[in-house]
C-alpha cells in the first residue's frame, strides 16, 4: 500500500471526502449481496462498513497500522487485516476486489505486479472495481509546487501514478482481466476550512518534503497557496483539481 505515514485522526477530521466519494464507486459492483468483497486500501474502514451494509461479506485490507487501528476501533464487528497491495494473499479467493483512492500511491514500476496479484486473488468471474487518480489529477497544485521547488534549486519528486485509460487498460489486459467499464473525468474537490489547500498539501504531499527543514517546507507551502488562490479558491472554499479514473474488470471464467 502507500509508502506513507498517515495521521489517521486528521484524515478522519478533514478528509472524509475520500471515502465519501468512494460510496458511488461501490455502485459499479455487479455481484450480488452475500458475495465476498475485499476493500483494498480500506483506510479508516468507512467504505468497508458501507459494503457490509449492502449485504456483502466485506473484509478491509490496508498496509497502514494507524488506519487499521482506527478502522477496528470504529467498526469492531468487521474483519480487517494488514496487507500490501502487491503481495497480499487471501486464504479464500474473493468475488470482488474493491479499491478507492489507492492505486495512484503504488509505484509505477509495481503496477503490473499489483494487477497480477489482484487477478490471482479473485475467483474466476470475479470483479476488480476501482477508482484512483487519473491523468492530470491535482496538476495545478503539483505543477505550482514543482515551480516553487525549482526556484529554490530543489527537485520536486512526482511520486503519484496518474495514468490515462489508454495507458492503464493494456496493463489490466496483460494481467488477464477483461475490461467491462472505464471512465476518466474531472472532479473538482472542495476542501475543509480556510486553510484547506495547505492542509491538503501537508496530508497528501509528503515525499517531496522529506528531509527538508520545517521552516522551508512551510515557506514553500505558503508560496504555493498564494500563487493558487486565484485559480483554486472559489466562493470561500478551496477546490483541488482532481481527475479520477474508474475501471470494472473481470477475471474470465475458466473454460
Amino acid at each position: 500500500m502507500p509508502n506513507i505515514s498517515w495521521d489517521a485522526a486528521e484524515y478522519k477530521e478533514n478528509f472524509s471526502f475520500v471515502p465519501a466519494y468512494g460510496e458511488a464507486v461501490i455502485g459499479l459492483i455487479t455481484k450480488q449481496p452475500g458475495s465476498r468483497v475485499i476493500d483494498l486500501g480500506c483506510g479508516n474502514g468507512s467504505l468497508t462498513a458501507h459494503l457490509a451494509d449492502r449485504g456483502y461479506l466485506a473484509t478491509g485490507i490496508d498496509d497502514s497500522e494507524e488506519m487499521l487501528r482506527l478502522a477496528q476501533k470504529e467498526h469492531p464487528s468487521l474483519p480487517f487485516i494488514r496487507g500490501n497491495a502487491v503481495r497480499f494473499r487471501l486464504d479464500e479467493k474473493a468475488d470482488v476486489i474493491f479499491s478507492n483512492a489507492v492505486f495512484h500511491w503504488i509505484d509505477e514500476k509495481e503496477q503490473q505486479a499489483m494487477l497480477s496479484n489482484l487477478y490471482g486473488n479473485l475467483r474466476p468471474g470475479g470483479e476488480l472495481v476501482c477508482e484512483f487518480g487519473g491523468s492530470g489529477c491535482a496538476e495545478a497544485v503539483h505543477g505550482t509546487l514543482e515551480q516553487c521547488f525549482l526556484e529554490r534549486r530543489l527537485k520536486y519528486r512526482r511520486v503519484f501514478y496518474f495514468p490515462t485509460i489508454g495507458q492503464y487498460a493494456p496493463m489490466l489486459e496483460e494481467a488477464g482481466f477483461k475490461i467491462e467499464y472505464a471512465a476518466l473525468f474531472d472532479r473538482p474537490t472542495p476542501q475543509n476550512g480556510a486553510d484547506g489547500l495547505a492542509s491538503w498539501i501537508r496530508m497528501f504531499v509528503k515525499k517531496p518534503f522529506e528531509g527538508m527543514d520545517m521552516a522551508q517546507k512551510e515557506e514553500i507551502i505558503s508560496d504555493a497557496v498564494a500563487r493558487l488562490r486565484n485559480r483554486l479558491y472559489q466562493n470561500g472554499c478551496w477546490i483541488v483539481d482532481y481527475v479520477r479514473i474508474q475501471f470494472r474488470a473481470v477475471r474470465p471464467r475458466d473454460l
